[in-house]
């Protein structure tokens, strides 16, 4: 039997639902149930692909080629079970399902409305079959309602998961609702009253939440939880403190702490007598906070000014300190500065120097000057996407000499190193693109195969022949430049299977100098590092020792 966790969140947004959603999923994992988690957001968007970094964050891209909200990527890091197109709905995906509808006439004639065609279709989405890796059915689905309690955009979730507590009763349903308990630092005091507004305007709807998560900065008295629970309708021990911590890895240790895990159990009648296995959890936290060195990565992107835009970048790279026992201390850097003379030198002393994906042409000459700065200085390079296509084109300019080398990306040129590919093979299917198509969902997305070159620094870092990365990108490294740009000492050191697409390159001679067209941080986890970025940390730790 599959129970549902349905998280809410109120007062403001950022309060972290994702994480702690994760966590919870983490701990009832620790505990021995399957579970699986899923996220409703409420904005009209189809899905957050063709929005801008600043409005949404990172785009996370799941096996199955969804691109998906940010969140899903800390459920997948958190559990480890990789999501699916299924795990994730907006709005704009659930009117186009029942627009679609109506449109064939499955409604029989009747008139379309929110309740109760959208939010049955919300429902459909909520409690679509979620089977695990193994084939079994999850003993829990955990749901998170993107938004804040209150906003317009939220209320047909809302309505919906209120239909499903009823239809499923409490045996099968539970409401768990993110809080904040402000320090009003003038009055010297916590307050609570956001948060009885909060449950009030959740109430407003039909929904009593069971267990109410209260974020705050600073240990909530005993007084101030009563009192919560009392104005709350809500037990004592359900009112579970959510304090900050120094590493999200913390959170699931920090939750289980104040008893969230058991109030969980409590709820659905299931034992909660035995303790659970945190002990992975707590290594990796041991190793975040007691670091045998410190290396410095430099990220060159066009994003900086959201770190979201490069969350799951940024836990890889973490990783990759767990994995070698150092901190890794990153420096944002807007990849524009280096467009300017003598800015280049911004770079002079970081161990390692990262250029992330991105669409468009700003900046991109910036990428370039730092990827010739990391190839001529010989400081670990890592390319990823967009990346890997700047330190193509930076071979092909400064050692093939083809000083007209670029993307058609940014517009004609005269050596298409990086250009549009509207035809390639995935299995036994061709998938197309059409060049002045939609840019909504016609990427090459998803999981596909590489074949590893025998003797690549790849090859050994893998120590596989064969790998299967997660892809989102439109452009792809021109094929025909392939004999040029390996003259030039650049080797194309993984492809596709049908040998059309280059995947990896790397540059031999170099101390780690590695391209790839794929998001290989989509696949790390703190527990098992991607090897490439544990790789690259350690060439940076090496870097660090020659500095």
């Amino acid at each position: 039997m599959t129970r549902y966790v349905f998280v809410t969140g109120g007062v403001v947004s950022s309060l972290g639902k994702g994480i702690a959603a994760a966590s919870l999923g983490a701990l009832l994992q620790a505990r021995g149930f399957r579970v699986r988690l899923r996220k409703l957001d409420p904005y009209l968007n189809v899905d957050p692909g063709t929005m801008s970094p600043y409005q949404h964050g990172e785009v996370f891209v799941t096996e199955d080629g969804a691109e998906t909200d940010l969140d899903l990527g800390h459920y997948e890091r958190f559990t480890g079970v990789d999501a699916t197109k299924a795990d994730n709905a907006t709005t704009g995906r659930i009117y186009s399902t029942v627009i679609a509808r109506e449109r064939r006439g499955d409604y029989l004639g009747g008139t379309v409305q929110v309740i109760p065609h959208v939010t049955d279709a919300i429902k459909e989405m909520i409690t679509a079959p979620a089977t695990m890796p193994d084939g079994a059915e999850p003993d829990f689905v955990i749901v998170e309602i993107g938004g804040t309690v209150g906003d317009i955009e939220s209320l047909p979730f809302l309505e919906a998961i209120r239909q499903l507590g009823n239809e499923l009763g409490p045996e099968r349903a539970l409401f768990i609702h993110v809080t904040l308990v402000p320090w009003i630092a003038s009055a010297g005091e916590l307050k609570t009253k956001p948060t009885q507004h909060s449950v009030k305007e959740l109430l407003s709807v039909g929904i009593q939440p069971q267990i109410l998560l209260c974020r705050a900065d600073r240990p909530i008295p005993e007084g101030e939880r009563r009192k919560i629970a009392l104005f709350c309708n809500v037990r004592r021990e359900a009112v579970i403190p959510a304090l900050d911590v120094d590493t999200i890895y913390a959170v699931p240790i920090a939750y289980h702490r104040e008893g969230l895990d058991c109030e969980v159990l409590r709820h659905f009648g299931l034992p909660c007598a035995d303790e659970p296995d945190l002990s992975a959890w707590e290594r990796i936290v041991e190793t975040i906070r007691n670091p045998e060195g410190e290396v410095t990565i430099a990220v060159v992107g066009k994003y900086t000014g959201l770190l979201d835009a490069y969350k799951s970048l940024a836990e890889a790279l973490t990783h990759g300190g767990i994995a070698n026992r150092v901190r890794v201390k990153l420096d944002w850097v807007d990849s524009e500065i280096f467009e300017t003379p003598g800015a280049i030198h911004r770079l002079e002393g970081v161990h390692g120097i990262l250029v992330p994906g991105g669409f468009g042409e700003r900046g991109t000459e910036g990428k370039i000057a730092a990827v010739r700065f990391a190839r001529e200085r010989r400081i670990p390079f890592f390319g990823i996407c967009l990346g890997m296509q700047m330190a193509v084109i930076e071979t092909a300019r400064n050692l093939a000499g083809l000083s007209g080398a670029s993307s058609t990306e940014f517009g004609p040129c005269e050596h298409p190193i990086v250009g549009v590919l509207t035809e390639w093979t995935r299995g036994n299917e061709v998938e197309r693109r059409a060049v002045g198509g939609d840019l909504g969902g016609t990427m090459r997305l998803g999981a596909y195969p590489c074949v590893l070159q025998p003797g690549s620094l790849v090859r050994s870092i893998y120590d596989a022949p064969r790998i299967s990365e997660r892809h989102r990108h439109r452009y792809e490294v021109n094929i025909r430049y392939k004999p040029i740009l390996e003259e030039s000492g650049l080797l194309f050191c993984g492809m596709s299977p049908d040998g059309t697409l280059p995947e990896i390159v790397e540059l031999p001679g170099h101390p780690w100098f590695v391209g790839v067209q794929f998001h290989p941080e989509l696949k790390s986890r703190p527990w098992k590092p991607h090897p490439l970025f544990a790789s690259f940390v350690e060439a940076a730790v090496k870097q660090a020792r020659l500095v």
